[in-house]
């Protein structure tokens, strides 16, 4: 028993961060504000609130988890580190822009267009989940974190299934976080964008792979030149 614990204890990281982070994450959602900053855009009213989209924003909780799971128990611990880092990173500026540019959406419906059981699970996520502190979106930001992490994989590098599965997965929670009204484009733009960099961050050797890529094409593209 003592030997599987020091065997995976780089797990503990993980679970250590997040204990910490919901403690920070419970604070910044009850301290008492003067005012919130409204985040709203345009494009947010052109949306329409479809609840079907709550089974993808559901699915956002198994599908981080598991894949956290899934890397903790590989053998390669560098893409373990790879994507806690990453997720630590991302949700560590949320809590930070949180604590200095407290933030809400009001883009709830008073009243739900049906009732239904999706609009029963949205209603008990607007009891649970407040609207404010939407900025970034984690649940955009976590899903792209995990997909890339797919994506960099060596094991799962020749399941186009799975990548192709974890691709459709993320984009439909991303999604997801707009048609039922828990969070605004620009939460979903800057979840993305803060995605990507941590992409950059995490993951530079795809950078110079693309680049070794490139080169190896040229070269082949001057012998077939003199070839001719």
């Amino acid at each position: 028993m003592l030997s599987k614990i020091k065997k995976y204890r780089h797990g503990f990281v993980i679970i250590a961060y997040f204990i910490v982070y919901l403690i920070l994450f419970n604070y910044l959602e009850y301290r008492p504000v003067r005012a919130y900053h409204v985040v709203h855009t345009v494009f947010d009213d052109m949306i329409p609130f479809c609840e079907v989209f709550i089974i993808p924003y559901l699915l956002w909780f198994p599908y981080v988890i598991l894949t956290v799971v899934y890397f903790l128990f590989r053998q390669n611990k560098r893409e373990y580190y790879q994507l806690i880092f990453n997720l630590m990173m991302g949700m560590t500026v949320f809590l930070v822009v949180s604590y200095v540019y407290p933030n809400v959406q009001q883009l709830r419906p008073a009243v739900f267009p049906r009732n239904n059981i999706f609009t029963q699970l949205i209603a008990g996520i607007y009891r649970t989940d407040t609207p404010t502190n939407i900025l970034p979106s984690i649940h955009v930001f976590n899903s792209l974190a995990v997909y890339f992490a797919i994506h960099n994989c060596q094991t799962l590098k020749d399941k186009k299934w799975l990548q192709g599965g974890s691709l459709i997965l993320s984009s439909l929670i991303i999604l997801s976080t707009m048609f039922i009204k828990q969070h605004s484009v620009i939460d979903v733009c800057l979840g993305t964008t803060l995605a990507l960099f941590g992409h950059l961050l995490f993951y530079p050797q795809r950078t110079e792979d693309y680049e070794d890529q490139r080169s190896v094409a040229h070269m082949r593209g001057k012998k077939t030149e003199q070839n001719l």
